[in-house]
């Protein structure tokens, strides 16, 4: 690990100084120097796209996990490219003002500071779904990227697939939408228990746990398990689950709901998960004298294919790699429905439910090209998945996730941002408190 950028340490600023946040300007030849964040499992994609976007170089890689991050400068070097500069600590990365973005796909409650950061220091910012670990975070992401003035992409999966199928709802093509639905039926296999042990070699630990309170090392509270733990994660609601959360909410062209209700359990396992690997949550909207219902469903084991919704998982796609699943949305109307999943959108309409109109579209720009070709534009409105429509559907996971635990149904006034008469519920809107120096600054 000769290579790696041995300067990397921590630094005690909760902001970044004020030399760090100049803009990033464009590159020699209009080259977008990207730096990835996070890599050892969704982040891979990160590097293996940007390596096929045109004018796009992988300048900086960091991770936590030495071992991890190099394997993903073997991965930038076997493209043939040059080798990147390496970080562990993202605030040492962000010091190179030739990078002109920052694509992270690091553990959910890492999310918000890190891209807070990041338009501090004048990049770009690419950030993961879900983009904030709770309720007050999502202010604040979306209040940075509006305060530096910075271009923020969230990962939400949005592509011309989908935003061709809300075009078509709104023009009618299943009447007037009342309803929407999302699937997340992904197998999840127990996690079992896992021991205390030492940090493994390589791994900086502390950098990990970042805002998050400091308990020892277990291999349930690091790669990718972090998800089940309520420290770090937000259960598959809030992993796989938003990005089907996402499309619900605004394809149906709603923003809050005034209305929560989530229940379901942990079943079947005795295991480390604390998030429910069962849970089902419904949200009821009231906008302009109209009311729309959107119910989100997560399973985790062995379940139905629906509406055509159905298929084998992602070989790469972590534990659940192969596996049959069924991940996907609906749209109810007046006329008949309409789905989403892997293959495009389909309409079924009428009493017969005959097949209607379907995908036109094709993959299209993919959101990382998108996301270099807006960085270069500055035109944000033209970006697939901007931060602030991201941030309203992260809510939803969240007030999911607070009714769940509370147990009982929230009343959500988006006016306050605040759950009505309910100061339990308030309360898990954000952290207890947040690890010095990892605070997430108010901004809004």
């Amino acid at each position: 690990m000769n290579d790696i950028h041995r300067r990397s340490f921590l630094v005690s600023a909760v902001t970044l100084p004020a030399a760090l946040r100049a803009s990033a300007l464009p590159s020699a030849n209009n080259t977008v120097r990207v730096a990835v964040v996070g890599f050892r499992g969704q982040g891979r994609t990160h590097i293996k796209s940007y390596l096929n976007v045109p004018n796009v170089e992988v300048a900086a890689l960091c991770d936590i996990d030495e071992e991890v991050l190099e394997k993903g400068c073997k991965m930038v070097e076997e493209a043939g490219k040059k080798r990147p500069a390496t970080f562990f600590d993202m605030r040492k990365l962000l010091e190179d003002k030739s990078i002109d973005a920052v694509s992270l796909a690091t553990p959910n409650f890492q999310h918000t500071l890190q891209t807070i950061w990041a338009c501090q220091a004048g990049k770009d910012v690419y950030v993961e779904k879900p983009c904030s670990y709770n309720m007050f975070e999502a202010k604040q992401v979306v209040a940075a990227a509006r305060k530096y003035d910075r271009i923020v992409q969230h990962g939400t999966g949005a592509g011309a697939s989908l935003h061709e199928a809300k075009q078509k709802m709104k023009e009618g093509v299943i009447g007037d939408v009342y309803m929407a639905r999302g699937l997340c039926y992904k197998w999840r296999d127990t996690i079992g228990h896992a021991k205390e042990e030492p940090v493994p070699s390589g791994v900086h630990y502390d950098l990990w746990i970042g805002p998050a309170p400091v308990k020892a090392f277990t291999r349930n509270r690091f790669h990718y398990n972090w998800h089940w733990q309520w420290d770090y994660g937000n259960g598959d609601i809030g992993n796989q689950g938003i990005h089907q959360m996402h499309a619900a909410r605004w394809a149906l062209g709603v923003k809050y709901p005034t209305r929560i209700s989530s229940m379901g359990g942990h079943y079947m396992f005795d295991d480390d998960q604390e998030t429910p690997n069962t849970q089902v949550a419904n949200f009821e909207f009231e906008e302009a004298g109209k009311k729309k219902l959107l119910v989100f469903e997560v399973r985790h084991w062995i379940s139905n294919n629906e509406a055509g919704i159905g298929g084998i998982s992602d070989p790469e796609a972590g534990p659940a790699a192969g596996a049959r699943q069924t991940v996907g949305n609906i749209w109810y109307g007046s006329k008949g429905y309409l789905t989403t999943g892997r293959s495009g959108w389909q309409t079924f309409l009428g009493q017969e439910q005959a097949p209607g109109p379907k995908s036109e579209a094709g993959r299209g720009t993919s959101p990382f090209a998108n996301f270099a070709d807006v960085v270069r534009s500055r035109k944000r409105e033209d970006l697939l998945a901007e931060i602030e429509e991201g941030a309203i559907s992260t809510t939803l996971v969240h007030l999911a996730n607070i009714s769940y635990r509370v147990g009982r149904t929230l009343y959500f006034d988006p006016v306050t941002y605040s759950c009505k008469g309910d100061a339990e519920a308030n309360a898990m809107f954000t952290r207890k408190q947040y690890r010095s120096p990892f605070t997430v600054p108010k901004l809004a």
